[in-house]
């Protein structure tokens, strides 16, 4: 990877959600815009603030896809993305950085 550049293979998405209450939302209805979770598989050598394994969130609408060895990932720059999760050395709990 080259400068800023970051890698990311997205999470699956499942087609219907459940709200807080127990409500099944299904996937054709309209909604607000929502942003998607990746996993950094390959980062530039530019990029300061994620690493390899993190968990980033990401607006699915601002992409690029491309596939390689049968398997599609996302190509962003580290400032498209929103949001950081990841799991520090002999931590158990998560930190979210947005």
């Amino acid at each position: 990877m080259l400068h800023d550049r970051l890698l990311v293979e997205p999470e699956a998405d499942s087609s219907e959600r459940q709200s807080g209450a127990g409500l099944v939302i299904p996937a054709t209805a309209a909604g607000p815009k929502r942003l998607a979770w990746a996993v950094v598989v390959a980062a530039g050598e530019h990029v300061r603030q994620v690493a390899v394994g993190d968990r980033v969130l990401f607006d699915p609408e601002d992409r690029a896809e491309v596939e390689f060895g049968g398997t599609d990932y996302v190509l962003l720059r580290e400032r498209d993305v929103h949001g950081v999760h990841t799991v520090g050395d002999g931590e158990r709990s998560a930190g979210l950085y947005l």
